[in-house]
């Protein structure tokens, strides 16, 4: 009887649940961002980066803030709302919606992750589920927010946090796992 060390797995029956023409829009997408945002100065040219955004399909609020060197994986899964911002090197792996409220900043090298694997199956499925980052909320320098998880409104996740369960509203959450450091109360 095999140990599960030495079970082998057939990886050649995977099979990657994303279609082609998904394949092709996010090639495509990856071409005109490269070449038509990245190259421009952090925040400079809000507008004509919201518009390219828009053309893949991304709901984007007119003041919304995208850096230039933000990587979205599909802009069509994008939603982001009056003054919300994407910061610098802001890494939003959006398999699954992801859903960005009024006033809530993500900060430079910050990982929003949609996406995972199964690991209870021996091909490794692809699964995925929504994050939401509420109004007001704001995700520091370098954190990451796993698959499923809510931003509260007006929450904090500390720099470098790793976020895999709903942040309370007006908390603030730090370390690996984060957990709760204190409440949020503003003067």
């Amino acid at each position: 009887m095999e140990t599960i060390a030495e079970t082998k797995i057939d990886l050649s029956r995977y099979h990657n649940a994303l279609s082609r023409k998904h394949q092709l829009v996010r090639l495509l997408w990856s071409v005109v961002w490269g070449l038509f945002a990245r190259p421009l100065p952090r925040s400079m040219g809000s507008s004509w980066k919201r518009l390219l955004l828009r053309l893949f399909g991304a709901r984007i609020h007119p003041t919304a803030v995208v850096y230039s060197s933000a990587k979205v994986y599909y802009p069509a899964n994008l939603v982001m709302e009056r003054y919300a911002c994407l910061a610098s090197d802001v890494d939003c792996y959006n398999v699954a919606p992801i859903r960005i409220g009024a006033n809530a900043t993500v900060s430079q090298r910050a990982y929003l992750c949609t996406a995972s694997h199964d690991i209870t199956n021996p091909l490794n499925p692809l699964i995925t589920a929504p994050i939401v980052i509420e109004d007001q909320a704001w995700v520091a320098a370098g954190a990451f927010v796993g698959m499923g998880v809510t931003v509260g409104q007006g929450a904090v996740v500390g720099a470098r946090a790793a976020v895999f369960k709903e942040v309370e509203p007006w908390t603030v959450v730090g370390g690996n796992p984060a957990k709760e450091i204190k409440k949020r109360i503003l003067k």
